[in-house]
């Protein structure tokens, strides 16, 4: 079930945002303080890909160097992505078949605004990060 939700996610919605993701992250190493904001922005975009199926949580060890790092993020990147996210879920909401693909990309957005400090896992092992 989880490999037909990502394949209609990535109809309609989930090329278009990883294609906005690759774009923030290039855009993002261009120097080499973005570079780390770059990987992140590269590793969510996997992520928006192919949402189904995985998950994230909030990793242990990540202290304040992640915090100034997402209020960077928020400012440099995360607030349009995270816009990118809104519009795309309203649109899809409006269809009844659409509404999980909205609810995914509601999901997607404290990511999005917050990335650091975050893992990525499938969710069948969400503990297994810890």
């Amino acid at each position: 079930m989880k490999t037909i939700l990502n394949v209609i996610w990535l109809v309609l919605s989930g090329f278009w945002l990883f294609l906005a993701y690759l774009a923030a992250g290039a855009l993002l190493c261009l120097t080499i303080i973005g570079i780390p904001f770059g990987i992140a922005a590269f590793r969510i975009g996997v992520y928006a890909l192919w949402p189904f199926g995985y998950t994230t949580v909030e990793r242990q060890d990540a202290g304040a160097p992640s915090c100034v790092g997402n209020v960077l993020w928020l400012v440099l990147a995360g607030w349009w992505l995270a816009l990118a996210h809104i519009v795309t879920g309203v649109l899809l909401c409006v269809t009844i078949i659409g509404i999980p693909f909205g609810l995914a990309n509601f999901k997607l957005i404290p990511v999005s605004l917050l990335p650091l400090g975050r893992e990525i896992v499938r969710t069948d092992e969400p503990f297994a990060a810890r």
